[in-house]
């Protein structure tokens, strides 16, 4: 339990430059504070010992105190750093990984209401985005960058990026990214929206271009000298070389 506080201390050093201090951390960082609640809670809750309902009150006592929501149940590496964390919510068999990184609003969440494995496993290193949500028993590989407010429902393989709704992979293979960087993530719809509109610019050109053919030919004219030079396009070329047989 100690070596795990020893780790999030650093680690919070190291991530946060606004960490001043070991007792700066220790009194004003919520995500420190439950995430040292829910060590103590965690144990009670895996005790022989009838301790079910106290570890459940601690963490009820540490969600009023810090705005986190963590079962005793669930399972957290070290190095874990929630940042903020207000409105965090982590179930009862969630799994985080070593040194995984959670901002304020993300939801590790269950669904349906059978027992057993509901919740997500997280590997190393992940990141998840302000007001992300993980959704069921799925499994998010490491090194992986969930964006803010993005939902995941599916498996998500190793060193991958995923935004939007629902979750849509993106892979960064490569390419070395600050994690606390999690807003500088691609945006996906604006990409295949900017694509769709050059197509559309590329059909509509080809379009005038057989309009302008089409009324020579109804004028009686040749239609080589008229659509000569009408267009670069090879396809373009292509079509008047049809309409003009």
């Amino acid at each position: 339990m100690f070596k795990s506080i020893r780790a999030e201390l650093a680690v919070i050093r190291e991530r946060d430059p606004a960490a001043r201090g070991p007792f700066e951390i220790l009194l004003c960082y919520p995500g420190f504070q439950a995430l040292t609640l829910h060590r103590l809670s965690h144990r009670m809750w895996h005790s022989r010992l009838p301790l079910k309902l106290p570890s459940r009150l601690l963490s009820q006592l540490g969600r009023s105190l810090t705005g986190i929501e963590i079962h005793p149940g669930a399972r957290i590496g070290n190095g874990v750093f929630i940042d903020h964390g207000m409105g965090v919510v982590i179930g009862e068999t969630a799994e985080v990984g070593n040194h995984c990184l959670l901002y304020q609003g993300v939801t590790l969440g269950g669904t349906g209401k059978k027992s057993g494995k509901r919740h997500p496993t997280l590997a190393d290193n992940v990141v998840v985005g302000a007001g992300a949500k993980v959704l069921g028993a799925l499994t998010i590989g490491p090194n992986t960058r969930i964006g803010a407010g993005s939902v995941v429902v599916r498996d998500v393989d190793a060193d991958c990026t995923v935004v939007g709704i629902p979750g849509r992979v993106i892979h960064q293979s490569g390419v070395r990214i600050n994690p606390l960087a999690h807003s500088a993530l691609p945006d996906a719809e604006a990409n295949v929206i900017r694509n769709l509109m050059d197509r559309i610019d590329q059909l509509e050109n080809q379009v005038v271009t057989m309009q302008t053919c089409l009324r020579a030919i109804a004028a009686g004219q040749p239609i080589k000298e008229v659509c000569a030079g009408a267009s670069q396009n090879l396809k373009d070329r292509e079509i008047l070389e049809f309409l003009g047989e």
